[in-house]
């Protein structure tokens, strides 16, 4: 017998994979955590039955989201990561020699534990010694900091349940007052075939309450359509600006210094959702 897992990423359009087998099952206080192991992208884990991370191609988002960002600022030491609780994105976050402190600030406890479990080469970042773990509600962490960080990255699920403050206009106003004066940050957007209203309410959003806006995408295989955005929100800094023959090489498997600037290079109906009367 030939077991299958499917996410129905829209009412018309799914994605599926043959399981070789379940490795852990359970619903935490806050949602249905499953972590697979799939024949075709290794160890899957999948939240609400929504596919957050595989072996195979977790490199991507994770770079992605993180190195973008801490790369236009100059100097980033003491970074947040809201979300994220697998800790792919503070993996990424350390290989900067610059960076003092990364917090993770993670709601489910179990996301964490369960990660350290089973996918150890994701999670392997949350052991390091400038890594601080703190199970707290994303909104509420933000709301009781101000000019503390130099770079937020907003590493969330789909905006559903918990996680849809997470893409609103009064979130993104604190995490304005959470960063220094110079400082950025950047949230995934999801994709511009399926979620094109989100990724331009969001893009308005941030243009209102940060002086500069990006919006940048990438191809994650296993997320809706392959085709993900990522939107910057910076006081100072553009992304645009930086020199990539200035940026080190860092041990990434996606990101390049060569592609921190062509990840802006949007097609035409993704680039539109970032002007507005556009459709």
């Amino acid at each position: 017998m030939e077991l299958w897992y499917t996410e129905k990423q829209t009412p018309q359009l799914g994605i599926t994979m043959k399981v070789a087998q379940t490795l852990h099952t359970e619903k935490s206080a806050y949602q249905q955590i499953d972590i697979l192991e799939t024949e075709q992208f290794g160890r899957m884990l999948v939240l609400d039955g929504m596919v957050m991370t595989t072996e195979v191609d977790e490199f991507v988002y994770h770079e992605m989201i993180a190195h973008v960002a801490l790369h236009t600022h100059p100097h980033p030491e003491n970074v947040l990561v809201v979300g994220g609780g697998d800790g792919g994105v503070i993996r990424e976050v350390i290989k900067h020699p610059g960076v003092k402190r990364a917090t993770l600030a993670e709601i489910d406890r179990r996301v964490v534990e369960l990660s350290r479990q089973y996918l150890p080469q994701i999670s392997s970042g949350l052991s390091d010694e400038r890594v601080t773990v703190q199970f707290v509600d994303g909104v509420r962490h933000i709301e009781e900091y101000a000019n503390a960080y130099d770079v937020i990255i907003i590493d969330s699920t789909e905006p559903v349940g918990a996680a849809v403050g997470l893409f609103q206009k009064p979130f993104y106003e604190g995490v304005f007052r959470a960063l220094k004066a110079d400082g950025i940050m950047a949230a995934q957007t999801e994709s511009p075939w399926f979620n094109r209203d989100l990724i331009r309410g969001v893009y308005r959003r941030v243009s209102e309450v940060f002086p500069l806006a990006r919006l940048y995408a990438a191809n994650v295989p296993t997320y809706p359509s392959g085709l993900w955005t990522f939107t910057i929100g910076s006081k100072t800094y553009d992304p645009l600006a930086v020199d990539p023959e200035s940026l080190p090489l860092l041990d990434t498997k996606y990101y390049t210094p060569a592609l921190h600037r062509a990840c802006f290079q949007l097609p035409e109906f993704v680039a539109a959702l970032t002007r507005e009367g556009d459709a």
